[in-house]
């Protein structure tokens, strides 16, 4: 039989009401894996293996779990991959954040049911990261994250493209009727031309670079390359690291901190990453009783400036920013802002990462100096203002100069399958300087806060490149121009956003962090009585969302799932 103790399959028995008993069966039918008993003794390590045959990010992933068990095995450990839910953003309806928390909790159920001393976390589409982590945090199991890694760039008409910036960039002349539809089908096979996640600095590499920030990454394994051999080793590395973990019982709680996350704000604006970063930290810090602030944000976007340029907001890709150094480049340049106490998987503090890492003058083409950077101004901005009393995001980096301080006519599209509908019919009233309004694509509302934010420019306003654009929706991490998004409260709540009309006078104010709509409070009220919430689903997890899916501020997560919801007050786990 197998040890006595608490490790490997003696945890979490399976209740009979004998428990000699349930680890007598256990044992039995674990040998009919054909491992022998000297392996059926050591700690497990589970491995999370997010694959899917519906997930292209994730094509290579089988090719990583067998280098992670390499690890676990040298490492004296018994490695069990098992799948959880895979979310691949481009194949999922409505959206894939609409089952980001479901994910989640596959993940925080399976470790917690599981006879695990620790696990490997697998991901990087969009939202699989955020899930992991969420369902990690809450389980608060020792685990170690190895991202998928980007994908290379292809190259089309002599330059280098990519998804998903160049996709926008190429939709968007062909709307404007500047490309050829026959150039699109050729370009299509270059965007995407390798596995991996997209390879530029949005909401996937965004992610994986905040995990390694956080420190639930080992050092160097948020840029490499999805194809590279180097994305194999971090891989071993990590399985080795995770047996280590299981030793020492070094949680998730234990790293990712208050300062942790306060680090992975500040690498998120040197990034000019995803705006979709602050809801997925948002939402891992709410599973640990951290509250994140977006007046922090501000604060830190105040005195941080973009050092990252990668596109969107810069001309490189993610490969560039792995061959210069990535986060042991960046990370230096931002040490005399970091809380450098803060612990890492890798068992070291962050401040001793930075010493004990190679230390590589930044690249002036991909990674400036702090000294002389590529934007001075922060690339995020929490707004506030009686159409966002709880807060809206505006991407700062990625938006046009000449439209941070602007007012305009509304043009409101209520809902999604309006906007569909209208906004290239020749009547739609629209002017170049107005202002696009889309309601009822939060969290609820969308359902599920879909990268709808992104309106496309009406066809009849020919050659108009950007406009500014509203809604309480996200936006992909790989989009560009001047779109506010997150509006809290949400439409579908009845929020302020949920009364704009159209010729309504909006204002952006990105100097003073202000966005306001230009209607009395009498108006105000009288349209707020004219409001009538959505329907209730009827059954099924569309209820449990609807009915528990919280704002843009809280992470969108369900309140049932965050700390402060859990009946005795104690941290999850």
């Amino acid at each position: 039989m197998a040890d006595e103790g608490t490790h490997g399959y003696s945890r979490r028995l399976t209740e009979y009401g004998d428990r000699e008993f349930a680890r007598f069966v256990r044992q039995s039918f674990a040998s009919s894996q054909g491992f022998a008993p000297k392996s059926l003794g050591k700690p497990i390590i589970g491995i999370v293996n997010t694959y899917s045959e519906l997930n292209n990010c994730h094509r290579l992933l089988p090719d990583l779990v067998v280098a992670v068990k390499r690890g676990v095995w040298a490492a004296g450990g018994l490695p069990l991959e098992f799948p959880v839910i895979s979310l691949g953003e481009i194949f999922l309806h409505p959206t894939s954040m609409w089952l980001r928390n479901l994910m989640s909790m596959d993940v925080e159920a399976m470790l917690r049911a599981q006879p695990l001393d620790a696990v490997v976390l697998l991901g990087g589409c969009d939202k699989t990261l955020p899930a992991l982590l969420m369902g990690a945090a809450s389980a608060d199991l020792p685990a170690i994250v190895v991202a998928a890694g980007p994908m290379l760039p292809g190259e089309f008409e002599g330059e280098r493209v990519g998804a998903c910036s160049d996709c926008r960039r190429f939709w968007g002349a062909y709307r404007r009727g500047e490309r050829e539809r026959s150039e699109l089908l050729e370009l299509e096979a270059q965007l995407a031309p390798t596995a991996g996640t997209c390879g530029v600095m949005g909401t996937a590499s965004t992610m994986a670079c905040l995990t390694e920030a956080l420190g639930m990454m080992l050092p160097g394994g948020a840029a490499i390359p999805a194809v590279y051999a180097e994305r194999l080793r971090q891989g071993e590395w990590s399985g080795e690291r995770a047996v280590a973990l299981a030793e020492e019982r070094l949680r998730p709680s234990q790293i990712m901190t208050e300062q942790a996350f306060d680090n992975a704000l500040r690498v998120l604006l040197a990034l000019g990453g995803s705006t979709n970063a602050i809801i997925h930290l948002t939402a891992i810090a709410g599973r640990l009783g951290i509250r994140l602030s977006l007046d922090r944000l501000n604060e830190l976007s105040a005195c941080t400036p973009v050092l990252v340029a990668v596109k969107p907001s810069g001309e490189n890709y993610m490969v560039d920013f792995h061959h210069a150094g990535a986060l042991d480049v960046l990370l230096p340049e931002l040490r005399d802002d970091l809380h450098l106490a803060a612990p890492t998987v890798a068992g070291s503090t962050l401040g001793e990462r930075l010493e004990r890492r190679r230390r590589r003058a930044p690249d002036a083409q991909v990674i400036y100096p702090r000294s002389r950077p590529f934007q001075e101004a922060g690339a995020l901005l929490a707004l506030r203002g009686n159409l966002a009393p709880e807060g809206a995001i505006l991407k700062r980096s990625a938006a046009s100069p000449h439209l941070l301080q602007h007012s305009g006519r509304a043009v409101v599209f209520r809902s999604l399958a309006d906007l569909a509908q209208r906004v290239d019919d020749p009547a739609l009233e629209v002017r170049a300087d107005d202002v696009l309004v889309l309601q009822n694509a939060g969290p609820r509302g969308g359902p599920g806060m879909p990268e709808a934010g992104y309106l496309p420019i009406p066809k009849q306003l020919t050659g108009v490149k950007d406009m500014l654009r509203l809604s309480d929706a996200r936006m992909s991490g790989t989009a560009f121009g001047t779109v506010v998004l997150h509006i809290t409260p949400e439409a579908a709540l009845g929020g302020p956003l949920a009364l704009v009309r159209d010729g309504d006078r909006i204002e952006l104010d990105a100097a003073n962090a202000r966005l306001s709509l230009a209607v009395n409070e009498r108006e105000l009220a009288r349209r707020r009585e004219e409001w009538r919430p959505p329907s209730t689903p009827p059954r099924g997890y569309e209820r449990l969302y609807h009915e528990q899916v919280q704002g843009a501020d809280l992470g969108a997560d369900f309140a049932f799932l965050r700390h402060e919801a859990l009946s005795d007050g104690a941290a999850a786990g």
